[in-house]
């Protein structure tokens, strides 16, 4: 064999039978190979296990999706390149023309805006309600044949709680299904509950350190077979190298969100106690809203905590500015602890009407607790809140 194609033909080094990794390795693959057309032909069709194409599916990214989906209890997993396009996925996947959903207003924003924006387009219609509005939600159920009703919980920035068991004897009592963005809640929460379907943005809890993108649907294995049929023509996977460092890191996942949840606790309880604070939103404090209900689905309550400044937004800025553990960016769930101050909290497609639905007042604050310190953070805290 001359050496220019033996460079593209390596040895074979995998182990022999009764010899295996104990890390599985990362298949950097975009293509795998048949000892036979039959075979070939098998595993394309979905005859037979197999790989076919890396836009289909690798070892390294199912490994992933079988652990997510044992995680939250369900069959299947598909897993995306961010947290919403897994939105989009599902809700491409699973409606068509003339088709309706039902939604919040306290939805993450670009939820809301593929529904609004991308699904209007394709001929689906949609309702936007309060997450606290269920009678509402049964009157419309009752009113209008619904394809799908998506919700959260706890919702992003306000942490309201959706009544997770009523929302789906809704929708299914109406021949719905019901979708649930339950990225702020965990992989170990909720999973009880009869949700169709589960999506969870990986760039959280599942990588921890903030330097992974990606996304999951969880479900039964019709659904998640439906979406992939279509996943594969809009090609938005998962890398495998971004799998295999998401799937590295979910080994400390418990150890990461108890710490982080005991922590958002103590600091959730200090802000209430402080003068410059009106309110504080943390599922986990007696003075929520919807603490009872939040105990009663719930066993962690999340490393978010959302307060209101009395002062406002300019006060909110001043405040954001002054931290110096706290780092001014988006997402969640990462070792170090983040802020959005009022200004990045807008909710910019609501009218003012939804938005005072929403519960965004004037100087809301929103932290996402990391891996510090105790009392490191409640001490940059209150030197900040000195200086508005």
């Amino acid at each position: 064999m001359k050496p220019r194609t033996l460079i593209n033909h390596p040895p074979d080094t995998a182990p022999p039978e009764g010899n295996r990794a104990v890390i599985a390795p990362i298949y950097q693959t975009v293509k795998f190979e048949f000892d036979t057309v039959s075979r070939a032909l098998e595993a394309f069709r979905g005859e037979r296990p197999g790989y076919f194409y890396m836009r289909s599916s690798n070892p390294t990214t199912r490994q992933l999706e079988l652990t997510l989906a044992q995680l939250q209890g369900r069959d299947d997993c598909l897993a995306t390149a961010s947290g919403v396009n897994a939105v989009a996925q599902t809700l491409l996947a699973l409606t068509k023309q003339g088709d309706h959903v039902v939604f919040f207003i306290e939805t993450y924003g670009p939820t809301r805006s593929i529904i609004r924006k991308l699904l209007a387009r394709f001929g689906v219609t949609h309702t936007m309600l309060s997450i606290e509005d269920l009678d509402g939600l049964a009157q419309v159920l009752a009113a209008k044949p619904t394809r799908l009703v998506l919700f959260e919980s706890p919702t992003n920035p306000m942490l309201k709680i959706a009544d997770v068991e009523r929302i789906t004897s809704l929708a299914h009592q109406h021949g719905a299904l019901a979708v649930m963005d339950n990225t702020f809640a965990g992989f170990h929460q909720h999973g009880e509950y009869a949700v169709d379907v589960f999506i969870h943005s990986l760039t959280k809890y599942a990588s921890g350190a903030g330097d992974v993108m990606g996304g999951a649907a969880i479900a039964r294995q019709d659904l998640i077979k439906a979406m992939r049929a279509e996943f594969e023509l809009l090609g938005a996977l998962l890398d495998p190298h971004a799998a295999f460092l998401l799937q590295r890191s979910l080994k400390t996942y418990f150890i990461r969100y108890h710490e982080q949840c005991k922590t958002a606790s103590a600091v959730a309880t200090w802000l209430e106690q402080h003068p410059a604070v009106a309110e504080v939103r943390y599922p986990g404090l007696a003075s929520h809203p919807q603490a009872a209900l939040a105990a009663r689905q719930m066993r962690d309550m999340g490393t978010v905590v959302t307060f209101r400044l009395r002062a406002g937004n300019e006060a909110g800025a001043r405040f954001t500015e002054a931290l110096q553990l706290f780092a001014m960016a988006a997402s969640l769930g990462s070792s170090e602890s983040l802020i959005l101050p009022p200004q990045m909290l807008s909710g910019k497609d609501l009218t003012a009407q939804e938005l005072a639905i929403s519960g965004l007042a004037p100087g809301t604050v929103r932290l996402s607790i990391g891996l510090e310190d105790i009392e490191d953070l409640t001490d940059d805290l209150a030197q900040a809140l000195s200086k508005i």
